[in-house]
């Protein structure tokens, strides 16, 4: 059986040529055109995102001295906060700011003895039990002027007793307890329970 396109009639030529280029457009269609239709438009949303990231970027940039600019204000209050709670206990400088307040107010420090730290969540507390010796107006001028420190320092436990032989500048004793704070370096966690306790 011979099927050549030659010895067929004109019509059922133009009829196989146009039935084989319509399969030929459908199988480019199917296997070539759409595959990259969906390629090109994966890669479209790709860039879409990209250029999304760029702008955010670009505006994040573009507010950088501002953050710059916190930061540096950030980092000075902490400067000025860590002269009010310290990172470290100072036994050395404060009992020569205590000396030199108590001589000021013409008190005389009998006692100085620091105890144990207490650990709360993000400072420690360290009491320092004091002995002062002079009169009830200096002991007010030495409070006034502790509570000025840029330090911290609470005054609790006050026990003020009245000297049986005064002298002109002193006629009481005073036992207290100074209670300066410490910021810890790295806060103390916190113990969660676990679940059912």
């Amino acid at each position: 059986m011979d099927i050549s396109l030659s010895r067929r009639p004109w019509y059922s030529q133009i009829v196989a040529f146009i039935a084989l280029a319509v399969s030929a457009t459908a199988a480019f269609y199917y296997y070539v055109e759409l595959p990259m239709r969906a390629d090109i438009s994966a890669r479209q949303s790709q860039l879409t995102a990209l250029n999304d990231n760029v702008a955010k970027g670009n505006a994040t940039a573009k507010k950088l001295p501002d953050f710059r600019a916190q930061v540096a204000d950030l980092e000075s209050r902490l400067e000025n906060l860590k002269s009010v709670l310290p990172e470290e206990k100072d036994v050395a400088d404060l009992l020569r700011r205590m000396q030199v307040e108590a001589a000021r107010a013409n008190l005389e420090i009998k006692g100085f003895k620091p105890s144990a730290t207490v650990t709360k969540e993000l400072h420690a507390e360290w009491p320092i039990t004091l002995e002062l010796e002079g009169t009830y107006h200096n002991l007010a001028m030495f409070f006034d002027r502790v509570g000025k420190f840029t330090r911290i320092v609470n005054i609790s436990g006050l026990d003020v007793k009245g000297k049986e032989e005064p002298r002109p500048n002193a006629t009481i004793t005073v036992t207290c307890v100074a209670t300066t704070f410490v910021l810890l370096d790295k806060p103390a966690l916190v113990k969660v329970p676990p679940k059912g306790a």
